[in-house]
């Protein structure tokens, strides 16, 4: 295919997304509360569970040692999953989900408001060596990832139990496999767990939507938001 024709349907491609961004958006940004804008979400995303709660706490570490726990991500909305290296079906299948919506957020700017952490399940095989290279692999942004594992003084089925924390269980069998859901679960910047996007067909707009919604602290009453950079652009046209 010629490189003009090719440059071009990159353009129209970009074209596209940013337009279901902004209908995306638009539809948040008509709700005056967070409770407004759920109630759209639960007519309209059937994969989207409320939760409106603390976010189970933890203190893990990156592959190169560096310790994060929940405090630390304050300040920013927290769009957290848990999966493990070796899991061969839903698991990449998720991490690439998590990273579609990532290069989402990331060609807005709320990407310096947003952080995605992936939490191994399976601390003894996801070695630093292996959790560095998944990233890569599966198209995710390390500016704004992180991938945790345990620390060197917590049991190795302490992930696990941090993922039942969130509602849902990584059952290990003896040959390594681990049964298991998927969910994406959204953290505001005050350390609240305020959604579940379940599975693997749940329409990412939704979830950046609600994104949107956190970063902007849209549970303001209307008339003391800031004019944001959405408005600005509509204002544009």
């Amino acid at each position: 295919m010629p490189v003009r024709i090719q440059e071009w349907m990159h353009f129209l491609r970009c074209l596209i997304s940013v337009a279901a961004l902004i209908v995306g958006f638009v539809h948040g940004a008509q709700a005056h509360s967070l409770e407004e804008l759920d109630a759209m979400l639960q007519g309209d995303e059937k994969y989207f569970q409320q939760i409106d709660k603390p976010a189970p706490d933890f203190t893990l570490r990156t592959a190169d040692g560096h310790m994060v726990r929940l405090a630390d991500l304050r300040g920013k909305v927290v769009i957290l999953h848990f999966i493990y290296t070796s899991c061969t079906d839903v698991c990449p299948l998720h991490a690439e989900k998590i990273a579609e919506i990532q290069k989402m957020v990331n060609g807005t700017p709320m990407k310096d408001q947003v952080t995605f952490v992936s939490i191994t399940t399976d601390p003894t095989r996801d070695t630093p060596d292996v959790m560095r290279k998944y990233g890569p692999t599966h198209g995710l942004d390390p500016v704004n990832w992180a991938f945790l594992t345990t620390t060197q003084d917590q049991p190795e089925d302490a992930t696990r139990t941090l993922a039942e924390a969130f509602g849902h269980k990584f059952t290990k069998t003896d040959d390594g496999i681990q049964a298991h859901g998927i969910v994406a679960h959204v953290i505001d910047k005050e350390g609240y767990w305020r959604a579940n996007f379940h599975g693997l067909d749940f329409a990412p707009i939704n979830l950046v939507t609600l994104v949107n919604a956190l970063t902007n602290s849209i549970e303001r009453p209307h008339h003391e938001q800031q004019e944001g950079w959405l408005a600005k652009l509509k204002n544009l046209f």
